[in-house]
């Protein structure tokens, strides 16, 4: 097959995790008869370097007619005064929003090989296998009004939690679909004691659920859910909330499997096939920028590495090449090829080119 595949690789270590994934998946491309076609955009604090802004129109059109989107991470310390108009992450915003991807979905796995890796416990991990699926284009970050205003003596912030039914169902029934495919159970988070938007939440998570009868549905307050995700991992399958919870939990989450650096996430919209969910996607690290270590060549490129491979599965629709190439880094992980959050000593480019090797 032809894919035309948008490369973004950004700020920090982005470029870093971006390119040698791109050797991964030209590597796919050889060995199954594919042809992938890259091309380049800028987005983050290297757009509004060299454009003004953190997403250009045109940049934002060549990802809007492409068949999927590679990401590597926006922002540093440079751009990172929240006195400034324009900052990276405005960018990330403006490319969901302009995509239409309103699902995040963020798989957690724990490899045996790095139990040790894990702030917890050995026996709090077993079994924890689970996806967290986030909506992404609205609640605090996308709501109106929102300002930051001088009244008198004293200044204003104001952030609107705003959310419509039709949006909360199609992230619900998207989480269902899911689960039917795997334990078939799905935690519900809000905040339905405080918040009238958790509450609107809770209700169309009852009416979706009765459409799966076969289902598991429970409700789950967010904070319970923090401390569940510590206490007892293994317990959930699907994990499906708001924008800004499914923010912080996923990052909680990431510290289970013991680095930031080997999550992947897909970001998709409404297209669907007979399989689930389809169509030209968004695909990224959950990690940042680590402007720390940028250019050491150091970085982990797990996370983008299996970003990739969830993109040949979800927008490319080649389950056979994504469980290969996921295959391909466990046994990578298993040998030990392994960067330095992870207590091993191998390059980006190493760890790239071990997967590489395993693909063969």
């Amino acid at each position: 097959m032809r894919a035309k595949i948008v490369l973004l690789p950004g700020d920090g270590i982005g470029p870093e995790v971006v390119y040698v994934t791109v050797g991964v998946l030209d590597a796919i491309a050889r060995i199954f008869g594919h042809e992938f076609q890259f091309s380049e955009q800028w987005i983050g604090g290297c757009s509004i370097d060299q454009h003004g802004v953190a997403l250009t129109d045109e940049a934002l059109a060549a990802c809007q007619v492409a068949d999927a989107v590679l990401l590597g991470a926006v922002g540093g310390p440079k751009w990172d005064n929240p006195s400034a108009l324009v900052r990276p992450e405005q960018g990330l915003l403006a490319l969901r929003k302009g995509m239409g991807v309103f699902a995040n979905l963020r798989p957690v796995k724990v490899h045996p090989r790095l139990v040790e890796c894990s702030p917890l416990k050995p026996e709090k991990l077993a079994g924890v296998d689970l996806i967290v699926v986030r909506e992404l284009t609205g609640g605090l970050y996308f709501g109106q009004p929102k300002l930051h205003e001088q009244i008198g003596t004293r200044r204003r912030a104001v952030d609107t939690l705003e959310y419509y039914d039709d949006e909360i169902w199609r992230i619900l029934d998207t989480a269902f679909q899911l689960a039917v495919t795997r334990r078939k159970k799905v935690t519900s988070v809000d905040k339905a004691n405080v918040l009238e938007s958790s509450r609107l939440w809770r209700q169309v998570a009852m009416e979706v659920g009765r459409k799966y009868p076969l289902v598991q549905l429970e409700h789950m307050l967010v904070d319970t859910a923090a401390m569940r995700l510590v206490a007892n991992p293994a317990s959930f399958d699907i994990i499906v909330t708001e924008n800004m919870f499914g923010d912080i939990l996923t990052d909680e989450a990431a510290v289970l499997v013991g680095s930031m650096g080997l999550l992947p996430s897909a970001s998709l919209g409404a297209s669907r096939s007979a399989s689930g969910l389809s169509g030209a996607g968004l695909y990224e690290p959950i990690h940042g920028s680590a402007p720390d270590i940028a250019g050491k060549g150091i970085a982990n490129p797990i996370g983008t590495i299996l970003s990739a491979a969830m993109m040949l599965r979800y927008s490319l629709n080649l389950e056979e090449e994504a469980a290969r190439l996921e295959r391909a880094v466990d046994r990578s992980i298993e040998t030990g090829c392994l960067t330095a959050d992870l207590g091993g000593s191998y390059s980006t480019r190493q760890v790239a080119e071990a997967i590489i090797e395993e693909l063969k």
